[in-house]
């Protein structure tokens, strides 16, 4: 018998994959190997697949996104530390972060998503926040627009999923060559 948890599994997978609105109950069902009727044992629509998704996913990032600033550490270990957990997540939770980012634009308008409203703000002022702190204790640069930079980190991470190659690459490599660009950026040293 196939498991909330497994359908929950499949359904975020063929969203990513071919998107919300063009993945039918009948699709996730068959790739289940169950009969459509019987998705409606777990779930009474397929918005409600999509929410349990997003809204784990979102639990989950926030949760690990306040843990790292909780930690008390500076600005700059607190940055890579989130870098590195959101790197984590983009090989751990590939499908649930490409459902967030490519669903979340036509969903979130949506009552029933008013949540993902509220989480976008909430990942905003943490990473803003960061730096900030660290623009204020002189180990950021201070010319630059954190809310700005925050969108670009922000997207860059969350790319990431959808690269054809992902998988193949060395997890640890990229984290260190983002960092390595978002600390020290790309102009040459110049002794």
């Amino acid at each position: 018998m196939v498991r909330r948890a497994e359908l929950l599994g499949i359904a975020a997978d063929l969203f990513a994959e071919r998107g919300y609105a063009a993945t039918t109950v009948r699709d996730i069902a068959e790739e289940a190997g169950i009969l459509s009727g019987s998705l409606y044992h777990h779930f009474d629509s397929k918005e409600s697949m999509v929410d349990a998704i997003l809204s784990g996913f979102v639990e989950r990032e926030l949760s690990i996104h306040e843990a790292v600033v909780a930690e008390g550490k500076g600005p700059r270990e607190t940055f890579e530390s989130l870098v590195r957990a959101a790197l984590r997540e983009a090989a751990d939770n590939r499908s649930a972060i490409l459902i967030y980012r490519n669903e979340v634009p036509h969903l979130g308008s949506r009552p029933r998503f008013s949540y993902l409203r509220e989480a976008e703000r909430r990942f905003e002022r943490i990473w803003v926040g960061v730096l900030e702190s660290g623009i204020e204790r002189g180990e950021f640069r201070d010319d630059i627009d954190p809310e700005i930079l925050y969108r670009l980190v922000r997207d860059a991470l969350w790319t990431v999923p959808s690269w054809h190659r992902f998988g193949s690459l060395d997890p640890e490599r990229v984290r260190e060559q983002y960092l390595a660009v978002f600390l020290d950026g790309i102009v040459a040293r110049r002794d």
